[in-house]
């Protein structure tokens, strides 16, 4: 399948492997996280405990306590610790970080795979078929990817297509069924089930609450417009727990 042109791979990469360059170095996260430090940006992503949300290291939100914070080397890691992604500083926009060396090689192309190919989206698709087409096994795949992403293979996928969607909902006026299939889904109800797991709320919704509020959402680049209520609710969970 091939990759809708708004999901670009560099728009969206770093939500699986863009952070995995750096050492998970928790002073440094805090301190890069904290400054808002825009060359942190794709590297890392903050699961907040306190509101069970994950970040980019840019977000316009006020930082929460550092007794408060996780770091990660992916989304797809945030969310498997299940953390929900920020509305605010939209992690499926994070930059693309490309220093790979190494097996991080084999791992990054296995993502492109993943991402511009969706080699993991098909009923027939399979890790095993995925490693074969890197030439390894499949164990040794999962090994790598839990070494560099903390996620399985399947997690990313998931991850991919949820961001896929995310995106679309955001950007598009397609229909739900058509961003279902567009971002990977085998079907509606599947799309529906896996996006409200991640989101803590239909994409329905979102789109809804999107629309009603400003035609401009509120982004790390934009931060003079208005907010949604969706981003607002978010917003107040954090005051009230930092």
């Amino acid at each position: 399948m091939g990759l809708h042109p708004l999901t670009a791979l560099w728009g969206v990469a770093a939500a699986w492997y863009g952070s995995s360059v750096m050492s998970m170095d928790f002073a440094e996260c805090d301190r890069a996280r904290v400054a808002r430090d825009p060359s942190y940006d794709g590297r890392f992503f903050t699961g907040v405990r306190t509101t069970g949300i994950y970040c980019r290291p840019v977000c316009p939100v006020r930082p929460a306590r550092s007794t408060s914070v996780q770091f990660f080397p992916s989304a797809a890691a945030a969310e498997a610790a299940g953390f929900r992604p920020c509305l605010r500083c939209r992690p499926e926009t994070a930059p693309f970080s490309n220093a790979w060396i190494g097996s991080r090689a084999t791992v990054e192309r296995a993502v492109r795979l993943i991402v511009e190919e969706g080699a993991l989206d098909d009923e027939a698709a399979s890790v095993e078929k995925l490693a074969e087409r890197l030439g390894m096994g499949r164990r040794q795949l999962a090994r790598l990817f839990a070494r560099h992403l903390k996620a399985s293979p399947g997690a990313v996928a998931r991850t991919a297509r949820v961001q896929r969607a995310k995106r679309l909902i955001d950007e598009t006026d397609k229909s739900m069924v058509d961003i279902a299939v567009l971002a990977g889904f085998g079907s509606l109800r599947r799309f529906n089930a896996v996006f409200a797991e991640v989101y803590r709320r239909p994409p329905t919704k979102i789109r809804r609450t999107l629309r009603s509020a400003s035609k401009q959402v509120k982004t790390v680049a934009d931060v003079g417009s208005p907010i949604t209520e969706l981003m607002q609710r978010d917003a107040e969970i954090r005051a009230r727990s930092a």
